[in-house]
């Protein structure tokens, strides 16, 4: 999905105030969670590149599930590659 933010995924199925935003900057997959009910997340928090996920979740001892749930690549790089596609098939279709 779309929107004037970016691309973006819900990280809790059942929960669409809450989105995840992805993009790719430098060769790297770069995450952004932003909340309808505490827009200062969006604010306060700048984009995290999955690496820094990762060595995050790797340190990550707490109960429930783990933050590599919330910040899925699969998703995010299924988004970044039909963005692409849509965007090459723009350029060799032009419109009249």
């Amino acid at each position: 999905m779309e929107d004037a933010r970016g691309l973006y995924y819900y990280p809790v199925a059942n929960n669409t105030k809450e989105r995840m935003y992805v993009r790719e900057r430098a060769g790297n997959v770069e995450f952004r969670l932003w909340n309808m009910e505490k827009p200062q997340v969006w604010e306060q928090h700048d984009w995290l590149p999955y690496d820094v996920i990762e060595q995050a979740a790797a340190q990550y001892s707490g109960g429930g599930a783990s933050p590599l749930k919330l910040y899925d690549l699969d998703i995010a790089l299924t988004l970044i590659r039909e963005q692409r596609l849509k965007k090459a098939q723009a350029v060799k279709s032009p419109s009249s």
